[in-house]
């Protein structure tokens, strides 16, 4: 996770493909950084993405999806069950699509460990 990395292949897509981009986040911070679509076609590099995020993590963890397009139910599964094993803290997620709170709320309703900043 050291470096930016497109899902599915390489950096540059195919018209009418879907990407995910996931990258480490600037500054120091504990936490990854999302480009394009959560979807079946990119869930393996998501979950990938979430299981190195709940390697490197200590009290907070920050995952960056203001230039995410989509997230699908499944995408947004696997960032809860993903907060859910963590040993302690939280996990923040900022600028999500509006679905993702409240897929979060639907299916998980006070969920602690992982605090949405709009």
């Amino acid at each position: 996770m050291d470096a930016p990395h497109a899902v599915g292949g390489t950096s540059q897509v195919a018209p009418g493909k879907v990407a995910l981009e996931v990258s480490p986040l600037p500054g120091g911070r504990c936490g990854i950084r999302a480009r394009g679509e959560i979807s079946a076609l990119t869930r393996p590099s998501w979950e990938q993405a979430l299981t190195e995020l709940a390697r490197q993590h200590a009290d907070v963890s920050y995952v960056e999806l203001s230039e995410v397009a989509f997230v699908d139910v499944a995408g947004v599964s696997a960032l809860a069950v993903t907060a859910m094993n963590l040993p302690g803290g939280r996990v923040v997620v900022e600028h999500p699509r509006p679905q993702l709170p409240r897929v979060l709320e639907m299916f998980w309703p006070g969920l602690d460990q992982i605090e949405v900043a709009l």
